[in-house]
């Protein structure tokens, strides 16, 4: 798998740890540029990767900034207390990136997506379920305890259903709330089947709604927004052109040993498509319900440390 391919494809990658992969296998070092810290815990290891340079920033094809990956396999099995501790480490790391965001500062969660297409629902589920407490600020005051956060969420919908640029919707509400951060959370495309709904992942640069799908919408980061914007995503589809050309490949060099070029075929393929087809697990479904708890668990410890996470339904709207 190399970039030609992807491009040819019409194909982008959401994960930045994909991307440096790709480039890494292609040229057998580390990108110029680019630097790269791992943690480790029980159930999740945490890759940063920081692009640091204009540079690395063309050959990533990402903007200059932090891109946080968790990976936790155990995301797809029925281990709860295995996700509260993803849900922690998720916290641990949006933690780093608010800095020192003051206890008063207004925060914005916005969920990207298309509340009814499962696999693009990631973003309303987790508004859904996060802790907001703006409100409660404004109206009804004894109802909080220390700890808290003002945080306000949205659910935008997409062009489709609204017929407005989600990125409009969006800076109309900051204008209106003037929060101090954004939360943008959105469903992500994966180079790799092994990383749909088992991986996570933070960037202090914002997002392209739709990028992974080749669906060119307007970015919502800080040059747009006005206002810091920190994304967080989860790959809930992958290309059917990567896994044909993954499938016709391993298959071809067991059988023949051949190492040549199967674009065309996979373009022939997919051509009733445009060459444009994404593929989900069967299982999506739960998968989304897991990874909209972790994100929304982890998004709320982070902004509200004085409140016990057993105590978040008693503020669910």
């Amino acid at each position: 798998m190399d970039r030609k391919f992807l491009q040819t494809m019409g194909v982008n990658l959401d994960l930045a740890l994909e991307a440096r992969e790709i480039i890494r296998g292609e040229t057998g070092q580390e990108v110029p540029g680019v630097r790269v810290d791992k943690e480790t815990y029980d159930h999740a290891t945490v890759t940063i990767v920081h692009i640091e340079d204009e540079n690395a920033q063309s050959m990533m094809g990402k903007p200059v900034g932090k891109y946080i990956t968790i990976e936790a396999p155990v995301i797809r099995e029925n281990n709860p207390a295995a996700h509260r501790e993803v849900a922690e480490v998720l916290a641990e790391q949006l933690k780093k990136m608010l800095n020192n965001l003051s206890m008063e500062a207004n925060v914005l969660v916005v969920g990207l997506g298309n509340w009814n297409a499962t696999p693009d629902a990631l973003g309303p589920k987790v508004v859904n379920k996060c802790l907001v407490t703006r409100h409660l600020f404004q109206y009804a005051p004894q109802e909080l305890q220390g700890g808290m956060r003002p945080v306000s969420a949205i659910a935008p919908g997409v062009l489709g259903i609204t017929g407005i640029e989600t990125s409009e919707i969006i800076r109309g509400v900051v204008d209106k709330t003037k929060p101090q951060l954004v939360i943008a959370i959105d469903s992500l495309a994966a180079r790799s089947v092994d990383r749909i709904a088992t991986t996570i992942q933070l960037a202090d640069t914002g997002i392209n709604p739709g990028s992974g799908i080749g669906n060119k919408r307007s970015g919502i980061n800080e040059e747009t927004m006005g206002v810091k914007v920190i994304a967080i995503g989860c790959p809930t589809v992958t290309h059917a052109a990567i896994i044909a050309q993954d499938a016709i490949e391993k298959y071809i060099k067991s059988t023949t040993g051949w190492a040549g070029d199967p674009t065309e075929a996979v373009k022939q393929v997919l051509e009733p498509f445009g060459g444009n087809l994404t593929v989900t697990p069967k299982e999506i479904d739960t998968l989304i319900e897991d990874v909209s708890h972790i994100v929304s668990g982890g998004i709320s410890m982070a902004l509200h440390p004085g409140v016990d996470p057993e105590d978040y339904a008693y503020y669910l709207h």
